[in-house]
């Protein structure tokens, strides 16, 4: 019996099923990651960031005045 014998077919499929969940699950992440940043961003003006300092309520700021977005 040869030790680089053929992966049966069901296990390929189980490792091919695996990698899209992961996949999927990484991109879920990244996209709620996302949505939090943009919110905070955009549309929370100071109020979720204040307990940081100002130093994030700084970069928020610049990053509104960067997208051209209101927040005078």
């Amino acid at each position: 019996m040869s030790l680089h014998s053929a992966q049966h077919p069901s296990t390929t499929a189980a490792q091919d099923a695996t990698t899209r969940t992961r996949d999927w699950l990484i991109a879920s992440a990244a996209a709620i990651v996302a949505i939090i940043a943009l919110y905070a961003m955009f549309f929370d003006h100071g109020t979720l960031i204040s307990a940081t300092g100002d130093y994030l309520h700084e970069f928020a700021h610049d990053g509104r005045h960067l997208f051209g977005a209101p927040c005078h």
